[in-house]
């Protein structure tokens, strides 16, 4: 059981203000990469945008994990954080591929539909029981996705089965994040995700090399300053205020795409789409809350 209040050193106070307002940043830092990626993908290859992605981020990541040497590097989870890479380069290369074939918004809609595949994917690996509120959350979710994909039967393609594909590999990711996150510090966890998802997508980038333009550079410069940025940025708020209190801002990346979406291709999502959107908001923060509550409980126990 946790200690008493009288033996326990103090916590530290959260700003949960100011986290959010970082959380915010790292969020539209996540949108940004969606739209620069959009942009990229009409000329290169994605695996090329998901390899310089990673690379990027590890360029400015290791001087970091390095700083007191290889010790701090020392893990026992090898295989979880490989796990985490693969997952890392799904959900990018997911993404990546569905904005080559539908709206800014609608992909990354789908792929932060993630949380709710959390509780089905913990459930066929450890059992970990579903409750009533998170069927309520699942259910509500996928009828907006239904929603968002699928309203007059002519909006649905092939790139929703890719951002679906992504969203899966988000939820294997946060939840490799979950598991590792009592052994493994936030550097370590952040090194091994950049080196593994550079070096599994390092060869299929060569192979499907081509010649790049310098505003196709810039492009994909953009995309891995993004998500270093949200890297970044999460990691401030989180100094802040906690994952439970912070985690249902992670829906603002939609709000935040459509915006983009509305700005620079002047596409503005319909009724429908809208309502599936808050759908799949309200079900994914439902997700977030429980997990978030059960983790301070059995942290707490």
């Amino acid at each position: 059981m946790a200690e008493s209040s009288a033996s326990s050193p103090a916590q530290p106070r959260e700003n949960v203000a100011l986290g959010a307002v970082f959380s915010l940043l790292a969020f539209f830092c996540l949108a940004a990469m969606g739209a620069f990626a959009k942009v990229a993908g009409e000329d290169v290859p994605v695996i090329v945008i998901v390899f310089f992605q990673n690379l990027i981020c590890l360029v400015f990541v290791a001087p970091v994990a390095l700083r007191h040497g290889l010790a701090p590097l020392k893990t026992n989870r090898i295989g979880m954080q490989l796990l985490r890479g693969i997952a890392g380069v799904g959900v990018s290369y997911g993404q990546f591929l569905a904005l080559t074939f539908m709206p800014l918004s609608n992909a990354v809609l789908l792929t932060y539909s993630g949380p709710l595949w959390m509780p089905l994917i913990a459930w066929l690996v450890s059992r970990e029981k579903i409750s009533r509120r998170l069927w309520l959350g699942m259910v509500l979710g996928f009828i907006g996705i239904v929603l968002t994909l699928h309203p007059s039967g002519a909006s649905f393609n092939i790139g929703a089965v890719f951002a679906l594909g992504a969203a899966i590999a988000v939820a294997l990711s946060l939840l490799s994040i979950r598991w590792m996150s009592t052994t493994e510090p936030t550097v370590r966890i952040l090194f091994y995700y950049f080196l593994f998802a550079s070096l599994l997508t390092a060869p299929f980038a060569l192979a499907s090399w081509t010649a790049i333009s310098l505003t196709v550079w810039a492009t994909m410069i953009g995309v891995g300053l993004s998500l270093l940025g949200s890297q970044v940025f999460v990691v401030i708020a989180l100094r802040n205020a906690s994952a439970a209190t912070l985690g249902p801002l992670v829906y603002s990346v939609i709000v935040f795409s459509a915006i983009i979406q509305w700005l620079v291709w002047s596409h503005r999502p319909s009724l429908l789409e809208f309502g599936g959107m808050a759908l799949v908001i309200l079900g994914g923060v439902i997700a977030v809350v429980h997990w978030g509550t059960k983790h301070r409980a059995s942290a707490s126990s």
